[in-house]
């Protein structure tokens, strides 16, 4: 490997991200950060643990999310500001590593941890019909297909970036579609909100 004129390593192995992001996240998290505020002041009625384990995932899919962004913004910062008299092929070495980081990250949150909170989601939506169940469904059906694919990518049967794996993304893409077009355009179904608030008053309380 050769060094640039003023001393520099070459860009320590950046290359384009290998996989899917199925689960939304905009800046670093703030998809997942957004949803789970969202739904869980109302899921957390209907199941309050699940509600909790959803608030939960979605948080650690955020912050996995966030390291696999700092690392790749590290890789940058050595090119960019690289120390003076530093091997290049440490600099190399350093990069890569960042990049293996970046590239786990990216397989566990918006795959494993992805799959394991739709699934959650998705069942608490079924089980308390604040949505209809078609659209639980594809949650139901999509968190453990993207679960089970990020398995089989763990074990390299195929890379992320396939097309076996854009395949297993289409029903947790189509969840999170149509979930949200719901919410934005309809909210939840008005029985299952009308049955929430009434749990929610104290005893010999009227509903009005």
């Amino acid at each position: 490997m050769t060094a640039h004129r003023d001393g520099r390593a070459p860009s320590p192995g950046v290359r384009r991200s290998r996989g899917r992001a199925p689960c939304a996240t905009g800046p670093p998290g703030s998809g997942p950060a957004r949803v789970k505020f969202t739904l869980y002041p109302v899921t957390r009625r209907h199941g309050e643990g699940l509600a909790v384990g959803y608030l939960g995932l979605r948080t650690l899919e955020a912050a996995v999310i966030t390291v696999g962004i700092v690392s790749l913004l590290s890789v940058v910062t050595l090119r960019q500001h690289s120390p003076q008299g530093t091997d290049p092929a440490a600099l190399l070495t350093t990069g890569r590593a960042l990049v293996a980081v970046h590239d786990w990250t990216f397989l566990l949150g918006p795959n494993f941890v992805c799959g394991a909170n739709t699934l959650v989601a998705a069942y608490l939506m079924y089980r308390s019909r604040l949505v209809p169940r078609f659209i639980a469904v594809l949650g139901l059906v999509g968190g453990p297909l993207i679960f089970a694919s990020a398995i089989a990518e763990l074990f390299g049967l195929y890379p992320q970036a396939s097309g076996v794996g854009a395949l297993t993304a289409i029903p947790v893409f189509a969840w999170e579609l149509t979930l949200a077009i719901r919410l934005i355009t309809r909210g939840f179904t008005p029985p299952a909100v009308a049955i929430d608030d009434e749990a929610a008053l104290p005893a010999g309380s009227v509903l009005r």
